[in-house]
Order: C-alpha cells, then structure tokens, then sequence
C-alpha cells in the first residue's frame, strides 16, 4: 500500500542584478530591482525548505494539480500522474511488500 504526500517548499535563490546608476546615487539601483524594472544578471539556487505536509487521497491530489496547473485541465488522470506526480518507482523502491519488521524503523514506514 502506499499514499500520495504533498510536500510544500519555499525556494531561495542568489540573485544578482547589474544596473548603471548615477555617480552620486548608486542606490538608485536598488531602486530599480525592487521595481522589478532590472534585467537578471544571475541567479543561484541557494536552498529548498519543505514548509508543510500532509496526505492526500489521489482525488484530492487530481483537484490540487487542476488548481496549480490550470492549463493541464484537459490532460487525463493518468497523463498528470505519470507527468507531475513522483512514484514510489521512479524513487527507486522495490516491487515486493515488505514484511512488518522492514516497516519497524521510522524511515521505513
């Protein structure tokens, strides 16, 4: 048995922008990054923090999915599953049910 989990995170990245300014301002580049008018420069994934976490039924998830991917509405259940959702296969876990003792540790449960 197994069930679908849906995991939140925030991302951080580095960004770096380059923006001419006046001699005597250069904070006017500040400025222009916060209103969003600089061109990217870089950027450099720095983390992914997993914020929250909960159980869903595969229901819920085809909902969820519908919600975030608006422009996916008509794709089928199983094109979203196999394109959006990550399998216990695809995770590298074996085909077999375990025995309850393999389910006694935290990590394996």
């Amino acid at each position: 048995m197994s069930k679908w989990v849906l995991v939140e995170t925030v991302s951080m990245f580095r960004m770096r922008y380059m923006v001419e300014a006046p001699d005597d301002h250069p904070e006017y580049a500040l400025d222009t990054v916060t209103m969003q008018e600089a061109k990217e420069f870089s950027q450099h994934h720095m983390d992914e923090i997993i914020v929250s976490h909960r159980v869903v039924t595969e229901d819920e998830a085809i909902k969820i999915c519908d919600e975030d991917n608006d422009y996916l509405k008509l794709w089928s259940k199983e094109q979203k599953i196999d394109s959006l959702f990550t399998s216990m296969k695809e995770q590298g876990y074996d085909d077999y049910e375990h025995t309850p003792e393999y389910y006694d540790t935290d990590r394996n449960r």
